[in-house]
């Protein structure tokens, strides 16, 4: 156990952290620890760990991007024009056109930060209302509802039904999120790419003079951000059943909250898919507990606030400069 703290510290502690959440709330809600409410938990928060490991990439390249959700509604639509144009497709297409058409946005990003020399933020703040502004525009803000048939009708992998007659679920968007989390940790940390997206984001001077191909880490990192942003949000299209244009709205800074809270700095350099899905497990588990407590909403985003705010205070300060600082003090 030593080791692992000493090796993986932050994944180590949101585990301690989720394990005892889950105790208290097992306590003070007969429902939470039930299989129905473990696979709503798992079903709802498969949207966001597809959102969490693409920008977790961005993150440790060292930069960030906030337009991932408008881009996934964008991508939304446009896919339900083109499998439509298909004769509906399957999922599988599905995926392949919602990738597809998220490496093209995430491309766009990529070019804008390269070749004009805009700082991340500032690109993805841009693209964020021109995205949303053309959706906008073009579509009348028009809900979809006739959706082909794999779309509109959930796919279920495994069902059980309880004793009192209610059924615990697992769906389609479950399955794609353990794929994204796969695919992903092999890209992070098993390829040259991934270990030159750590090595630029950790010092990207230092990457180029040892010959670091900057432009391929930036463009495979959006590009890798656009790819989750247009699978989520086809999973998240199937799962509620419709298309609204600002359904995700507002969903990117749950899921940054929940990626720099699982390790990712946004000084670049650091994070693992490890860490990252359990700040989005944490995160979860928190809105679901003070769902069926019966707190209001608007506590939980004041929950995020905060986590932002501490991410951007500390994304210079690692955590053996933080703990040796708190050691410090306490020895005073």
């Amino acid at each position: 156990m030593e080791k692992i703290f000493k090796t993986h510290p932050i994944e180590a502690w949101l585990l301690i952290i989720i394990i005892a959440t889950s105790a208290v709330l097992s306590m003070l809600s007969v429902q939470y620890f039930t299989l129905v409410n473990a696979f709503d938990l798992l079903n709802a928060i498969s949207i966001n760990v597809i959102f969490a490991v693409g920008l977790l990439v961005v993150l440790i390249s060292g930069g960030i991007d906030i337009s991932f959700a408008v881009a996934a509604s964008v991508i939304q639509y446009v896919a339900f024009y083109v499998l439509s144009y298909l004769g509906g497709g399957n999922w599988f297409i599905g995926i392949i056109v919602a990738g597809a058409l998220g490496i093209i946005l995430g491309a766009i990003n990529a070019g804008l930060i390269h070749y004009f020399r805009i700082i991340s933020i500032v690109v993805t703040i841009a693209t964020f209302n021109i995205f949303f502004g053309l959706l906008m525009f073009l579509t009348k803000g028009v809900y979809l509802y006739d959706l082909p048939d794999w779309w509109a009708n959930r796919i279920i992998i495994f069902e059980h039904e309880m004793a009192n007659g209610a059924w615990a679920e697992l769906t389609l968007p479950a399955v794609i999120m353990f794929g994204a989390i796969s695919a992903t940790w092999f890209l992070i940390t098993y390829t040259s790419i991934g270990r030159q997206i750590y090595a630029f984001g950790d010092n990207p001077e230092g990457a180029r003079r040892i010959g670091i191909n900057v432009v391929a880490v930036q463009f495979i990192a959006y590009g890798w951000m656009g790819m989750m942003a247009g699978i989520g949000g086809l999973m998240q299209a199937h799962f509620m059943q419709e298309i609204v244009p600002n359904a995700l709205i507002g969903r990117e800074l749950d899921v940054l909250a929940a990626v720099v809270l699982g390790g990712a700095t946004l000084g670049g350099g650091r994070g693992t898919v490890m860490g990252c899905v359990l700040g989005v497990l944490l995160m979860a588990i928190i809105q679901n507990g003070l769902n069926l407590l019966g707190v209001t909403p608007f506590a939980f985003k004041a929950i995020v606030g905060v986590i932002i705010l501490l991410a951007i205070t500390l994304s210079n300060i690692s955590f053996v400069e933080l703990r040796a600082y708190l050691r410090m003090k306490r020895g005073q």
